[in-house]
């Protein structure tokens, strides 16, 4: 999958995929010229009929509930392997939105596109498998996404430091919390190189827990974080311990830190 294509941009219509998610979201405001639909608009586990060829298409639609994952893998598949099947269908390169969680985080340096992926979910294994699905265009891969809408780790971060005194937060697990709008912003980067596989996430890391000292210190909310492990907060999908995202190939956009990101998502939301 690694050659050249012709500008994307250059002629038709771009259709972007999942425009009601927080990705879909953010990419509707970098690319305004797209005809953005919504899963309402367009399941794309059901057969797709749009009336014009697109030239590109943003597939930003997918399951994203990484433990309900586990209790229908069927659900997943449909929307992450089938759905995919489905956009490649339409003959345009495609610009897929994968995810840190088709590695197992055993490694403790930063994962880069010439890894072996070994994902240890459900959610992993299909993001994966949708990977695979796409035979023209780029696989982005990026991790720990937030933004101004939809469920989120900002989100509930700051809910739950309106509602509590102290939050109980994972300190085990390390990525690059990756603001939605610094990644869509990239995805027009991304066109102008060569197809496959990218590594874009923001830069630093830091755990669970470390992201919500920082949010609620940016936020001016008076809450305190407790560290505790992923054993103790018990959830059905195992995650990597390590996901930290960087891209060893040349020219590879690159993203501000997490927490340039983290104050204009907060700046997004009046918080």
């Amino acid at each position: 999958m690694e050659h050249p294509v012709a500008d994307p941009l250059g002629a038709g219509r771009i259709l972007l995929t999942g425009a009601g998610g927080q990705l879909g979201a953010a990419l509707r405001e970098a690319f305004p010229e797209a005809d953005a639909r919504t899963r309402a608009e367009l399941d794309v586990t059901q057969p797709i009929s749009l009336g014009y060829t697109p030239s590109l298409v943003l597939h930003a639609a997918a399951w994203t509930d990484v433990d309900g994952a586990e209790a229908d893998e069927g659900g997943a598949l449909r929307a992450n392997v089938e759905g995919t099947r489905k956009v490649a269908a339409l003959g345009a390169p495609v610009v897929y939105y994968s995810s840190d969680y088709v590695f197992d985080g055993e490694k403790r340096e930063p994962y880069v596109e010439s890894d072996e992926p070994n994902p240890r979910s459900v959610y992993g294994r299909t993001k994966l498998e949708g990977e695979g699905e796409v035979r023209e265009g780029w696989i982005v891969r990026s991790s720990w996404l937030f933004g101004w809408t939809g469920h989120n780790f900002v989100r509930t971060m700051l809910r739950l430091g309106e509602e509590r005194d102290e939050a109980r937060v994972v300190d085990d697990q390390r990525g690059s919390p990756t603001y939605v709008g610094h990644l869509a912003a990239a995805t027009r980067e991304v066109l102008e190189l060569p197809q496959g596989v990218w590594h874009v996430a923001a830069d630093g890391e830091a755990t669970w827990a470390e992201f919500a000292v920082a949010i609620f210190e940016e936020a001016e909310v008076d809450c305190r974080v407790v560290p505790i492990s992923t054993e103790e907060l018990g959830r059905p999908a195992p995650r990597p311990a390590y996901s930290v995202l960087r891209s060893g190939r040349q020219d590879a956009p690159q993203l501000p830190h997490w927490r340039e990101g983290l104050r204009e998502c907060l700046a997004r939301l009046g918080a």
